[in-house]
């Protein structure tokens, strides 16, 4: 850190990186001083359209990380290059906000933890649901023992990617985009850990895509893992990329003493109660990276910079989901349960 202000690069120049350029121009502590792009010009045209002053356009990595006033990188490129740029970024000694998925396979997430780790930088992984307004709710309600020991629970992702978006060309493909839990499907999975509160110990998975493929996807754009914790407790995570309808993130956690469905609550604390209570609040319900809550994941992770503490969701904890959907892959691909953590 060169100044009392952190110095931000941003690598990519897609929609996602507008998002984490709008969270850090609203944190009092950052700057924007810095994008990558391939394209010069479109890392230029990124800053104009965002307002962003005295900042760099670069279309090299390592040209980048020499400078000094760049203290935060976010990685907002495509998946695959997650994990060398991750890796370089470290080395240079750069604290890390990583788009999800953080790494395609499992040789690529030991290797980023592994730098992070060696070189003691902070990191947090965009699992920005985790900043929902309904989802600090259902924490709120869970730590509040509404529903009592939560002894099943249910996330799913759906969300239908058409051939007319922009990413389509590139996601189809098992190059870059992997899996359908990788590519989508982690948020769910995430989500999922992040209610539960317990480590994976076993995941059971299937994948398919409808019939014809009409979308040509070169992986099953669809599927479902059934997940074992190690305290008892039982889940469900359903992925579909193929999905015939407006996008949505169905929560459902099952406890001893009543259970939330989304934003709605039914407890044997509240006597007489007959039906669902629904709490007012900001749902996920848009696949829109505008609709998601950059800005106080990022207001996070900078006060985890500036305190020198780990974030919840930094990328150690992010392997473990990772490694949930690596395994729901396995699982489909073997047919058999296979057991957590993975072996290095």
């Amino acid at each position: 850190m060169t100044t009392n202000t952190l110095g931000a690069a941003i690598l990519g120049t897609g929609d996602v990186s507008g998002e984490h350029i709008r969270a850090f121009q609203a944190n009092p502590h950052t700057q924007v001083r810095a994008i990558l792009s391939r394209d010069r010009a479109r890392a230029e045209a990124k800053a104009q359209q965002y307002g962003v002053n005295n900042c760099r356009a670069y279309t090299g990595l390592d040209e980048l990380l020499k400078s000094d006033d760049i203290d935060i990188v976010s990685i907002c490129t495509p998946h695959h290059l997650h994990v060398g740029q991750g890796v370089a970024c470290a080395q240079a000694g750069k604290h890390l906000v990583v788009e999800k998925p953080v790494a395609i396979d499992l040789p690529g997430l030991r290797k980023l933890d592994a730098a992070i780790r060696q070189y003691n930088v902070r990191s947090v992984v965009s699992f920005v649901l985790r900043w929902n307004p309904m989802f600090e709710t259902i924490r709120a309600i869970l730590a509040d023992g509404m529903i009592g020991d939560v002894f099943h629970g249910e996330v799913d992702y759906l969300h239908g990617i058409t051939q007319d978006l922009h990413l389509y060309p590139w996601l189809r493909r098992r190059q870059f985009g992997a899996t359908a839990l990788l590519t989508a499907g982690c948020h769910a999975v995430d989500a999922l850990r992040w209610f539960v509160q317990q480590d994976a110990v076993e995941v059971f998975g299937y994948a398919n895509c409808s019939r014809g493929n009409p979308l040509n996807y070169e992986y099953e754009p669809n599927s479902v893992i059934l997940i074992k914790f190690a305290g008892g407790v039982t889940g469900k995570v359903a992925t579909s990329i193929e999905y015939m309808a407006p996008y949505t993130f169905p929560i459902a956690l099952m406890g001893n003493k009543g259970t939330i469905r989304d934003n709605r609550l039914f407890t044997k604390r509240w006597p007489g109660q007959t039906g669902w209570a629904a709490i007012p609040t900001i749902v996920p319900d848009s696949g829109a990276v505008t609709h998601h809550p950059f800005v106080p994941q990022i207001a996070h992770f900078v006060e985890c910079v500036l305190t020198g503490r780990e974030s919840h969701c930094n990328v150690a904890d992010a392997v473990k989901t990772h490694e949930i959907c690596l395994a729901g892959e396995l699982s489909h691909v073997e047919g058999r349960p296979v057991k957590l953590p993975l072996p290095e």
